[in-house]
């Protein structure tokens, strides 16, 4: 008697869509294996040693005196990293207000919609590398800044409104916060473009109908604000600080990376520029871990 065929037991659209998600990422797994992961061991091998470039590359492992020197000794490290920190604090609230708060006004409908939306994605082109590089290594644009700021007699705007609504002498915490942001208006729109994105695509996924059913129930734009757009963009809300505060430790003017790239290059340290990245990596790896862990148990997930 002949064997009946075992047929295959068809497979699943999960499984189908698992295998199609692993073929587009695998580009990207076989390059991090291959041109990052290995880097990074080494690296990390090179934080606990004393690097000899004589005959070849020579390792000597001293354990943890790169980190010491870092924190007890290197003058401008710690110090350095500290700075950065308050900023990011400072800074990256302020960019996630703006870029939501523009976010909602470019979903509005009105004539031109396109074109104002591709004027606020011209940060991202902005904040490219080479036009950053040719905007903060320019020695003449630099020039020009400093003759304008020592010739300059002219008081901002918000210098003014301060003097008129508090006294002098006198400083309110969030009064001064945003007095400060709104001076700082054009580095927060150069760093806002993506998280504008990201806010908009979301946006854009609210259902009209809830919309169009909170208003036949009453509710004001205030409570339509509040009950359903921010819970429907808050799991977009950790996204874009997780972002921000990413892209705000690895922008081009941050002061511990500069460090880390002289330490490397003018003093040929490597052992020590590897413990500082290293610890740098670590810093920024729990601050995101905190941040994450505090904004998730307020996060509305919805299918």
């Amino acid at each position: 008697m002949k064997k009946e065929k075992k047929h295959k037991k068809p497979k699943s659209m999960a499984y189908r869509n698992a295998v199609t998600g692993y073929l587009f990422t695998l580009p990207f797994i076989i390059g991090f294996i291959m041109f990052l992961l290995v880097p990074m061991f080494q690296s990390l091998r090179m934080a606990f040693s004393d690097v000899v470039f004589q005959d070849g590359i020579t390792y000597d492992f001293i354990g943890l005196d790169n980190f010491k020197y870092a924190f007890t000794v290197d003058p401008d490290f710690y110090p350095n990293m500290i700075a950065e920190l308050i900023q990011m604090a400072y800074s990256v609230p302020s960019i996630i207000i703006f870029s939501f708060f523009i976010a909602i006004v470019l979903n509005q409908q009105f004539k031109g919609r396109g074109l104002v939306r591709a004027i606020f994605f011209l940060p991202v082109i902005l904040s490219s590398g080479v036009l950053v590089g040719l905007e903060t290594n320019n020695s003449l644009m630099a020039g020009l800044k400093d003759v304008i700021a020592e010739t300059s007699n002219l008081t901002s705007i918000t210098d003014t409104v301060k003097k008129m609504i508090l006294p002098e002498g006198v400083t309110i915490g969030p009064i001064m916060y945003v007095f400060d942001a709104v001076d700082q208006v054009y580095d927060i729109a150069i760093a806002s473009g993506i998280q504008i994105i990201i806010f908009l695509s979301g946006l854009q996924t609210i259902s009209p109908s809830m919309f169009e059913a909170a208003k036949i129930e009453g509710a004001t734009a205030w409570e339509t604000f509040w009950k359903i757009t921010f819970p429907m963009i808050s799991s977009l809300i950790l996204v874009n600080v997780i972002y921000s505060i990413i892209d705000f430790f690895l922008k081009t003017d941050n002061e511990v990376m500069d460090l880390i790239k002289q330490t490397m290059v003018s003093k040929v340290e490597y052992g020590l520029s590897s413990a500082m990245a290293w610890t740098y990596f670590a810093v920024v790896a729990v601050i995101i871990g905190v941040v994450s862990a505090i904004i998730s148990k307020k996060v509305y997930y919805y299918e």
